[in-house]
């Protein structure tokens, strides 16, 4: 299911799912559409945008991850967006979004997450109000100092990053994924 209120990046998106051997593609143009319609026949992936009106993305995802009518709550959830802003990349994670690639995409970073969501499966987990994807993957022992969004530029623990920087896509693939190698390199530039 592809979700975008502007027809090229849909068409777009749509040739891009087709090249991998996508049959059925299903595609709308308002999320609300596309609430409903998955609702009666879920999708085995959901790729969505953010801004969209009268229902955003985020909205979409949420209602897929939590309410009591959606058939498939486990479903892979990829972000298309230009949002690149820290807070918005994690204000999607932390809604329970599988997967983020920024716009203009490229087949190389779309296909990347697809293999991501496909051969890499993240456990789900239910923590407080959230329900999504682990979003801690990584195999280390976890310290007091080990929290969601205090690391500082060198990787050293501390103070949050600015929430208004703008993060590259290889820096979004190792916050999603900060136990797969595999998720740097994977850059919009072809």
């Amino acid at each position: 299911m592809i979700v975008d209120d502007q027809s090229f990046s849909t068409n777009m998106l749509r040739q891009m799912v087709k090249v991998l051997g996508a049959q059925e593609i299903d595609t709308f143009s308002n999320a609300e559409e596309a609430w409903h319609f998955f609702q009666s026949q879920p999708a085995d992936l959901v790729i969505l945008d953010w801004q969209m009106s009268p229902m955003s993305g985020l909205k979409l995802t949420q209602l897929i991850r939590k309410s009591p009518e959606s058939p498939n709550k486990f479903v892979p959830i990829i972000m298309v967006t230009a949002y690149r802003e820290r807070e918005h990349v994690f204000k999607a994670r932390d809604a329970g979004v599988t997967e983020y690639v920024v716009k203009p995409v490229s087949p190389k970073a779309l296909f990347s997450r697809i293999e991501a969501v496909i051969e890499k499966p993240r456990r789900f987990v239910r923590v407080g109000d959230f329900f999504g994807p682990d979003r801690r993957r990584h195999h280390k022992e976890f310290t007091g100092d080990d929290r969601r969004g205090h690391e500082v530029a060198n990787g050293e623990k501390g103070a949050p990053k600015d929430k208004h920087q703008e993060m590259g896509q290889d820096e979004i693939n190792r916050a999603y994924n900060p136990d797969d190698d595999s998720a740097d390199a994977t850059t919009n530039a072809d």
